[in-house]
């Protein structure tokens, strides 16, 4: 039997990951999801449905399948997808797009942001994050070699509105900035960017030739008046901003992965050569589909809004009930809340009898193993240090309305 060849210590050294990746941890949220199924918990921590999607899409595409749209399409989307996400540009977000050559059709948001980094921005520049940030963001940055910068958002004390500074703003845009990460109506915090707030990015932006990543997948789900503006229909911003859609959230169906980027014709190049290596195209039968779900009539987007309100309405109660401070979102559907009144007060161990958790990510395995509810614990999205919170949890509701009863049961017992 042949000895084992035993590799030089040097070569040894070189079995070992990118440099690039060292930073990463696995998803918080995705591990909650995890979390949740061997504990049998109620999940309200990935932002997916448990409820059905629309029976107009299910139908769509089996009508897709049927008609054997089942090859590799054009792979910057099917010119049908394309033409219709102008279309709806134009009618909702008040952009002007040329689906031939602004439009690109990808296997959902995530990887048209993914494109937007390594097409749009070199090694060694700056991607300015709101935090708390989608904790896709910052390893995002990583992946093309930049460096995050982040500005804080803090709720108002006197209304809970997430704002923030403008001369952190200010100080957090120089030379290196590449890009700012703009997600509107906002995760996790349910913040709906104004117009008033979008211009002083366009200032910054302007001054120091930055582009705009924005992030609109919750662009529908608006509540008491909240209105959705796109940055790149802002003057200062059209010719700079990246818009970035998907299906998944509008119609519940997350796991399709149909998403697209806006964006003009010169960025929308580096991004296509970018997604054309990564993934060659989204798939096509859903493309069809999709192109279907964006025909739907006004009355659709209406009626489900007011279903996610009252959803977040009831589990606004529910948390308050349970001793939580929750803050009111005007859009997406997250709830994020002050977990304090269950955490040891500073200065105290904690450690007792009951175990009183120290902290967010304490809490948060507390309720998936003995409450029976998972959530996210808030200082994921934050970068650590002093601006970052470790008393916060953020709550998804995009349930049924039996899973929501069910959560708020089982949080009634602490």
């Amino acid at each position: 039997m042949k000895k084992q060849q035993v590799l030089p210590v040097a070569a040894r050294l070189e079995l070992r990951p990118a440099a690039r990746i060292g930073r990463f941890t696995e998803s918080v949220i995705r591990e909650q999801t995890r979390l949740a199924r061997l504990h049998d918990a109620v999940n309200l921590a990935q932002g997916f449905p448990d409820f059905p999607c629309p029976p107009e899409l299910k139908a769509f595409s089996s009508r897709a399948i049927e008609e054997d749209y089942n090859q590799y399409s054009i792979t910057w989307g099917t010119p049908g997808l394309r033409a219709a996400i102008a279309r709806k540009a134009k009618a909702y977000n008040r952009i002007t797009v040329n689906p031939e050559t602004e439009v690109t059709v990808t296997c959902g948001s995530t990887e048209a942001m993914i494109c937007a980094f390594l097409g749009l921005v070199d090694p060694g520049k700056e991607i300015i994050l709101f935090q708390p940030f989608y904790e896709n963001y910052q390893p995002d940055s990583y992946l093309a070699t930049a460096k995050p910068v982040h500005v804080t958002l803090r709720p108002d004390v006197k209304t809970g509105e997430w704002t923030f500074d403008e001369k952190e703003l200010g100080r957090a845009f120089g030379p290196k900035t590449a890009a700012v990460i703009i997600t509107s109506p906002h995760n996790p915090t349910g913040k709906v960017f104004t117009r008033a707030e979008l211009e002083s990015i366009a200032k910054h932006c302007q001054k120091w030739g930055a582009k705009v990543f924005s992030d609109e997948i919750y662009e529908h789900i608006l509540y008491d008046g909240a209105r959705h503006v796109s940055p790149a229909s802002v003057p200062g911003l059209e010719d700079r901003t990246i818009t970035i859609n998907s299906a998944s959230k509008t119609y519940g169906v997350t796991g399709w992965r149909v998403g697209w980027a806006i964006a003009p014709a010169p960025l929308t190049n580096a991004l296509r050569k970018v997604h054309d290596f990564l993934t060659v195209c989204a798939a096509t039968p859903l493309q069809v589909a999709v192109e279907g779900a964006l025909a739907m009539p006004k009355s659709y987007y209406a009626v489900m809004a007011i279903k996610y309100r009252d959803r977040r309405d009831y589990l606004m109660k529910g948390l308050r009930d349970a001793g939580f401070a929750p803050f009111k979102p005007r859009g997406a559907y997250y709830i994020m809340a002050d977990a304090s009144a269950h955490l040891s007060k500073p200065g105290k161990s904690g450690r007792g009898p009951e175990k009183v958790p120290r902290n967010d990510v304490e809490f948060a395995r507390k309720l998936v193993e003995d409450i029976g509810v998972a959530v996210v614990p808030g200082s994921s999205f934050y970068k650590p240090g002093k601006d970052g919170r470790t008393d916060l949890l953020r709550f998804c509701f995009c349930k049924k309305e039996e899973t929501l009863r069910a959560a708020v049961e089982r949080l009634g017992r602490l």
